[in-house]
């Protein structure tokens, strides 16, 4: 069996329980996986997220973000939106799209400021 070439996100987290604790609430599971608390790895379907502590983080200003293309942005929207996070702020969730440059998607910013845009080709 052959595997796809992927690309993997890296993005900051202040505290580990803290990212865990917010990624659980849309689906995620796993967990930290270096000795020090430094690492994690975090996995929901096909979605693979990788996080680094990063203490002195200030969310907003961090431009610290991602892509997920999924085949069926529906579904995931419909599923993040049960966490209940807010319209505005940090953290949030914005409105599920069709955006004029053909993809349909929505974006999370999470608890540390980082940008995660969902989408759907049209």
């Amino acid at each position: 069996m052959t595997t796809a070439d992927i690309a993997i996100p890296l993005l900051p987290s202040r505290s580990m329980a803290d990212t865990l604790r917010f990624y659980q609430q849309l689906g995620f599971s796993g967990d930290v996986v270096s000795p020090h608390g430094e690492y994690a790895i975090f996995k929901r379907g096909a979605l693979e997220i990788h996080f680094f502590l990063h203490t002195t983080l200030i969310p907003a200003e961090s431009a610290f973000g991602c892509y997920c293309r999924v085949q069926d942005v529906d579904n995931i929207y419909t599923a993040f939106r049960q966490a209940d996070l807010p319209l505005h702020g940090i953290p949030r969730i914005t409105a599920l799209e069709n955006k004029p440059w053909g993809m349909r998607e929505f974006a999370v910013i999470d608890a540390d400021g980082s940008l995660l845009r969902i989408g759907q080709v049209l």
